[in-house]
């Protein structure tokens, strides 16, 4: 119970601390902002890019960039895997699977009721 409860009391600061970035990450591209709905959407689930791309209705290469970052138009620091939001999963060591991090949940949660409080 205890070891739950640090969990927890450690998801909310690192929150608070990052919600800055993530918000504005999140803002700046509506390709993230869609991969983390569809992500939460099949929690706990994992699923691959191009799977993701057609959920989302982007190309698989929007996908990777999003999630991993890509040259200049999906900055590195601001990919949902650096920001910790989202995370990589291998199968068989071939097909590369994403899903939320507990993080990533939290942030998706506390976003949403931030949202139906206003």
């Amino acid at each position: 119970m205890v070891d739950g409860m640090l969990e927890n009391d450690n998801l909310n600061f690192k929150y608070k601390l990052n919600r800055p970035l993530v918000m504005r990450s999140l803002r700046r591209s509506n390709i993230r902002k869609k991969i983390v709905e569809y992500l939460f959407k099949i929690n706990p689930s994992s699923s691959y890019t191009s799977e993701i791309a057609y959920s989302v209705k982007t190309t698989p290469t929007n996908v990777i960039g999003a999630i991993r970052g890509m040259h200049s138009r999906y900055r590195k620091e601001e990919s949902l895997i650096e920001l910790n939001i989202v995370e990589e999963c291998s199968e068989n060591n071939n097909i590369k699977l994403y899903r939320l991090t507990n993080f990533g949940l939290e942030i998706i949660k506390n976003i949403n009721k931030d949202i139906t409080q206003d």
